[in-house]
């Protein structure tokens, strides 16, 4: 195999993963919040519009490798009206087969050996992983502290030789839940300009937020679109992961750059499924609207009934998951992959060890939103019992 695969590490998640499939095979019945992968359908008329383009031969030919025109129309108009940003749908605009194939096709069209790339500490594996797939090295700063964050890739350009070429931004952050506000960008894009590297900010989550609080857009910042791009992605606020539609936005060179690397490594995706996806930008902001509330009631349940277990985290104010650092006595005792590992075998409850983030998830658990509110107490309640914790338990009220 090729140095880039050995350079690989032992996928984190392999353990839990193997057990979750071998306890439902026995028939266990699982509460799984390790997977951030919606469990609710898109809306109806999405549905529909995906099996009415379906019917048409003419649908069924290979598509462009950069998407649709009006699929692309639909992604500029929505920059415009929630972000203000202008967007030219021809060059400043792709869609891709999901985000993380535009991401990972995007690091092989600016990076090559020797070159850097600096990353969100705890990472999402695809922000490590393809950096390294695309022969370059990876270097993670930690998030925690978003002005540290930024002091720190100031520091690193200044002692780095060669430079970083790349920084990759994530918020609202996964796994950690980290926000920030439009400021930090307009420092990014400053610090882009001043070290002269590009720009990849992944937006997944900016159609997921609660309490009043609005992802800012990267590209919203001024000078954004001369130094970096943005990834979006349908797979969350519209429930339509598997669909794999995402999109990049951004400085046309990169975007460019892109579309060449797509070209000769796959055709568009299947034109039924970017029709239904415009079907979506157009006339379901309602449906999405109402998918972040539903998250919200979900955040809110599972996050008192850890608390009431004396689990300690902070509330996310976006995004799908709940970031939660492993109580003591069992932080002192054990890894996060051996709590996590504990959690599914006598809790019946699969979760994703914060070691599957990088080092700096040690000590720390991802639960994803994904279940419904009921399931979520039933969690709560059967993580007290494997921790031999009945009276939280029954102080939760749950029934």
């Amino acid at each position: 195999m090729a140095d880039r695969v050995h350079r690989l590490p032992p996928y984190l998640f392999g353990r839990i993963n193997a057990l979750l499939y071998q306890k439902r095979r026995a028939g266990d019945d699982v509460i799984d919040l390790g997977m951030g992968n919606p469990s609710d359908p898109p809306n109806d008329l999405v549905i529909e519009k995906l099996v009415e383009a379906a019917r048409d031969p003419a649908n069924h030919g290979y598509s462009q490798a950069g998407g649709l025109t009006n699929l692309r129309r639909e992604v500029a108009a929505k920059y415009l009206k929630k972000f203000g940003v202008r967007l030219d749908p021809e060059s400043e605009v792709i869609v891709c087969i999901g985000s993380k194939e535009g991401f990972s096709h995007m690091c092989l069209a600016l990076m090559g050996p020797g070159d850097s790339a600096i990353i969100p500490a705890p990472y999402f594996p695809v922000h490590s992983y393809a950096v390294m797939l695309a022969s370059g090295n990876a270097i993670s700063l930690e998030v925690a502290d978003s002005q540290k964050f930024l002091s720190n890739i100031a520091y690193t350009c200044q002692h780095l030789y060669p430079k970083p070429k790349l920084l990759v931004i994530n918020y609202p952050h996964n796994p950690s839940t980290v926000t920030v506000d439009p400021e930090f960008y307009v420092e990014v894009v400053r610090l882009a300009k001043r070290y002269g590297f590009y720009v990849i900010s992944d937006l997944a989550y900016a159609d997921v937020a609660f309490d009043g609080y609005v992802p800012p857009s990267f590209l919203a910042a001024p000078g954004a679109s001369e130094v970096g791009v943005e990834f979006t992605t349908m797979s969350k606020g519209y429930n339509m992961a598997g669909w794999r539609v995402g999109f990049c936005a951004g400085n046309a060179e990169m975007i460019r750059a892109l579309g060449t690397i797509k070209a000769y490594y796959d055709y568009g995706s299947f034109a039924p499924i970017q029709v239904a996806a415009i079907m979506a930008l157009r006339h379901t902001d309602a449906a999405v609207e109402a998918q972040s509330v539903l998250y919200r009631g979900r955040r809110d349940v599972l996050c008192n009934g850890l608390k009431r277990l004396g689990w300690q985290l902070n509330v996310p104010r976006a995004g799908m998951f709940v970031w939660a650092k492993i109580p003591e006595p069992w932080a002192s005792q054990m890894s996060a992959m051996d709590f996590a590992t504990m959690l599914l075998e006598k809790g019946d409850v699969a979760v994703s060890p914060g070691t599957g983030f990088g080092p700096l998830g040690e000590g720390y658990l991802r639960l994803s939103l994904v279940e419904n509110e009921n399931r979520l107490r039933q969690a709560v309640r059967q993580i007290g019992r494997c921790l031999g914790q009945p009276q939280a338990v029954a102080a939760s009220g749950a029934t």
